[in-house]
């Protein structure tokens, strides 16, 4: 399928140098550990626009860079992608970066966001008049929490009929998104992120969880735990998945920026959101089972992971 004939995608988001180090061996905490460190250019809409790209969609990029090499670098990195790079870049600023470090089982021990220039810049460029076009044109909207509340709020007063879909990011940013749940029509967060937003203590039931930001107006969303059970949720359900067990994990980063980016696209394409999401457990798993934070995989791969997924079982 051509470009022109694929549905379109707005992305508008984190798009920078993303850092991840792994250790050889168990941690030990406040000391040197023996490991080893790669970077390559990521952010959670750059990794999830890339999934939705490989599951059919064309995609045109928002986000903001600097006047570095590393800037450089993104810019190359969207181009080879194949996006429309909407991107502004301050040349007097530093490109935002992330920098994570994981166990030896690849779990996250501890992250680092340097990402100030989201903070500062990403409102008024959403004032432009391409970025207006550019969403009017669109078949769907997805964010990420990196933009703040100022920039979020001139989202969706641009959208016109394109549904907006959200990726919580962080405990740290997710908050930033619930002035909109009701302007969302569906949420991507993890287990932690899903709480904060509720208000729930760590070890609260996750269906709990979900069940209170029903209530608190969030129209729908998926909700993910590590390697245990992926629960989707809409105004008068609650569904849940169970993903297949990945033998060899290599890199659990950048696992929900991929199940977001397939589940857009498969809602897009009309599947419900359950159904859609179940699209997206198999594309987390090819990306924890991949260095990529975006793995790279054809159709014949992905209907192979989408094989070993189970049917969402209805929970409520």
């Amino acid at each position: 399928m051509s470009a022109t004939n694929r549905p379109r995608l707005l992305a508008v988001g984190g798009a920078h140098m993303d850092r991840r180090g792994r250790l050889d061996a168990p941690h030990i905490p406040a000391t040197s550990n023996p490991g080893w460190m790669r970077e390559d250019v990521g952010g959670g809409i750059f990794n999830a626009a890339r999934t939705a790209v490989r599951r059919g969609m064309a995609v045109s990029l928002l986000s903001l860079r600097g006047g570095d090499a590393a800037g450089e670098t993104v810019a190359r990195a969207i181009e080879d992608a194949g996006f429309e790079d909407l991107s502004a870049t301050f040349l007097d600023r530093v490109t935002p970066s992330y920098t994570a470090i994981l166990d030896h089982d690849g779990e996250l021990i501890t992250g680092l966001a340097d990402m100030t220039l989201y903070d500062t810049a990403f409102a008024k460029q959403l004032r432009r008049s391409k970025i207006r076009q550019a969403a009017a044109a669109s078949d769907a909207i997805l964010c990420d929490a990196n933009l703040p509340t100022e920039a979020l709020a001139q989202l969706v007063s641009i959208r016109g009929a394109a549904p907006v879909y959200a990726i919580a990011v962080s405990p740290a940013k997710a908050g930033r998104l619930s002035s909109h749940f009701s302007e969302l029509s569906a949420l991507f967060m993890n287990a932690r992120e899903a709480r904060g937003l509720a208000g729930l203590p760590s070890a609260a039931p996750i269906l709990q969880a979900a069940k209170t930001l029903q209530i608190s107006g969030l129209r729908a969303g998926v909700i993910t735990e590590g390697g245990g059970a992926v629960t989707v949720f809409t105004s008068a359900n609650q569904w849940q998945i169970d993903p297949p067990r990945v033998e060899n994990v290599v890199d659990v980063t950048g696992a929900g920026d991929a199940l977001a980016g397939a589940s857009v696209a498969a809602l897009v394409r009309g599947l419900p959101l359950q159904e859609a999401a179940r699209e997206g457990v198999a594309a987390s798993g090819l990306a924890v089972a991949s260095a990529s934070a975006a793995p790279e995989f054809d159709h014949t791969a992905f209907k192979a992971a989408l094989a070993r997924v189970p049917a969402p079982r209805l929970v409520s």
